[in-house]
């Protein structure tokens, strides 16, 4: 569970049991959405656009 003081919240996760994790992150402070994705020892980070290359907002998640 996130803490109040905690930044980034996860919104989802899916994988495998193959080391593949696909996850969405939200930033408390400014509502950015963004997209991890891992695959064995590899790994990136990437904030989630829309169609015309603006950052996605989503709902800041006040509890857990």
């Amino acid at each position: 569970m996130a803490k109040d003081n905690d930044r980034f919240v996860r919104l989802c996760s899916e994988g495998n049991s193959f080391g593949t994790i696909r996850q969405l992150w939200v930033d408390r402070m400014t509502g950015v959405t963004y997209v991890f994705f891992q695959s064995g020892y590899a790994g990136g980070l990437t904030p989630l656009l829309d169609a015309q290359g603006n950052p996605v907002r989503s709902p800041i998640p006040r509890d857990e």
